[in-house]
C-alpha cells in the first residue's frame, strides 16, 4: 500500500508543470507592429505563426533574422503570442514551435532541428534565434547539438542564437524516484510503467540518472552564442487572492536548472533572475518585464526608443492584460 501511495504521489507531482488552457479566438492574431511585409509563405511540419490560429502558413520576409520560440509541457503555441507581439513592436520576426509534450525529448528535438534546417533552407534568413522555456529548454538545447541529422547547404550557412529560460538541465526532483533503476524490480515493474503514464515517453528523459541529462551534447559550432537564463523561483506565487499566495510559482530550484556540462561552452552567458516560473514568460495579467529587460540587455531584443515606451506600455497591458501597466510612474527605460 504505501508503494502504491508514493506511485500516486508521483503521478500528481509529474503531471504538474503547468495547466493547459483551452484554445482562445482572442489570440489568432498578431499585430503587425514594425514587422517588414512577408514575401514568402512557409508550410513547415511543426513551425508556424505563435497564434492558436488552426492555419499555421508562416508569412515572413525571407532576408530577415527569425526568433524560434519553444513552449514547455502544456504549452501552445497561442501562449507565446504575447512575446511575439512583442518582437512584432520593433519589427522582429517570430515563429513557433509545437510539439507532442510527452514525447521523447531527443525526438522532439529532432524534429525541431529539421524545422530550424527547413526554415534557413526555404529563406534567406541571416540568423536563426531559438528561445526554450521551461521543458522547451531542454528541446532547444538539444536541437542545437550534432544531432544525428544531415544538414542543408543553407542551414549551414545560417547564424544560429540560442536562449533558454528556467530549463530542468539537472533533471527534475520530482522524476528522482523514476530514475532509481534500483526500484524497478522491487515494485514488481510498476514504477517505470507509472512513470510512463504520468509523463509519456520523456520520462526517460527527465531523470537526474538519464543519458539525457549526464550527456547534453556540445553545440554545433554554428552557434553563435548561448544565453541561459535561470529563474530563482523561491517566494513566488502565480494567484493571490485577498493578499493571499492560492497557487505558487516555483516549479524548478535553482539547482534543477544548474549543469556544468551545459555551462561550460565558452559560448554560454548565464544571467539569474528572481522571478516566478510563469512569470518569467508572462501569463495573463502577468507582462514579462524581467525578461524583456534581459533580452533586450543581452541582444536578443531590440531596445525600446524613448519616445515609444508609452505605446509599448499599452501594448503590454493589452496583451497581458496587465491593469498595473497602466498606472502613473510605471513607464521605464527598458
Amino acid at each position: 500500500m504505501r508503494q502504491l501511495a508514493t506511485l500516486i504521489a508521483l503521478l500528481v507531482l509529474l503531471g504538474g508543470c503547468a495547466s493547459r488552457e483551452p484554445l482562445d479566438s482572442a489570440n489568432f492574431d498578431i499585430k503587425p507592429g514594425r514587422l517588414p511585409p512577408a514575401d514568402v509563405a512557409l508550410t513547415i511540419p511543426g513551425l508556424g505563426p505563435c497564434t492558436d490560429n488552426p492555419d499555421r502558413t508562416l508569412r515572413l520576409d525571407s532576408s530577415q533574422p527569425v526568433h524560434v520560440l519553444v513552449h514547455g509541457c502544456f504549452g501552445s503555441a497561442g501562449q507565446f503570442r504575447g512575446l511575439a507581439q512583442v518582437l512584432a513592436f520593433n519589427g522582429q520576426q517570430s515563429a513557433c514551435f509545437t510539439y507532442d509534450d510527452r514525447a521523447d525529448l531527443t525526438n522532439s528535438a529532432l524534429e525541431l532541428r529539421q524545422a530550424v534546417n527547413q526554415l534557413a533552407q526555404q529563406t534567406h534568413s541571416p540568423q536563426i534565434t531559438v528561445i526554450g522555456h521551461s521543458q522547451g529548454a531542454l528541446i532547444a538545447r538539444k536541437s542545437l547539438t550534432d544531432l544525428a541529422l544531415a544538414p542543408t547547404p543553407q542551414s549551414d550557412q545560417t547564424d544560429l542564437h540560442l536562449v533558454t529560460i528556467s530549463g530542468p538541465f539537472a533533471g527534475i526532483a520530482a522524476a528522482q524516484t523514476c530514475g532509481r533503476t534500483w526500484l524497478y524490480p522491487l515494485t514488481l515493474g510498476l514504477l517505470p510503467v507509472t512513470c510512463y503514464l504520468a509523463t509519456g515517453a520523456k520520462w526517460a528523459d527527465i531523470t537526474f540518472s538519464s543519458r539525457f541529462i549526464l550527456e547534453p551534447g556540445a553545440l554545433t559550432p554554428q552557434v553563435s552564442s548561448y544565453l541561459k537564463i535561470d529563474t530563482d523561483e523561491r517566494g513566488s506565487c502565480r494567484r493571490e487572492q485577498d493578499g493571499r499566495c492560492l497557487e505558487s510559482d516555483l516549479v524548478f530550484s535553482l539547482e534543477e536548472q544548474r549543469s556544468p556540462l551545459v555551462e561550460a561552452d565558452a559560448r554560454t552567458r548565464r544571467v539569474q533572475v528572481l522571478a516566478g516560473h510563469v512569470e518569467i514568460v508572462g501569463d495573463k495579467h502577468v507582462s514579462p518585464l524581467k525578461l524583456i529587460s534581459i533580452l533586450q540587455n543581452q541582444g536578443v531584443l531590440y531596445a525600446t526608443a524613448p519616445e515609444r515606451l508609452s505605446a509599448f506600455n499599452l501594448l503590454l497591458a493589452r496583451v497581458y492584460q496587465d491593469d498595473a501597466l497602466l498606472k502613473p510612474g510605471t513607464l521605464t527605460n527598458r
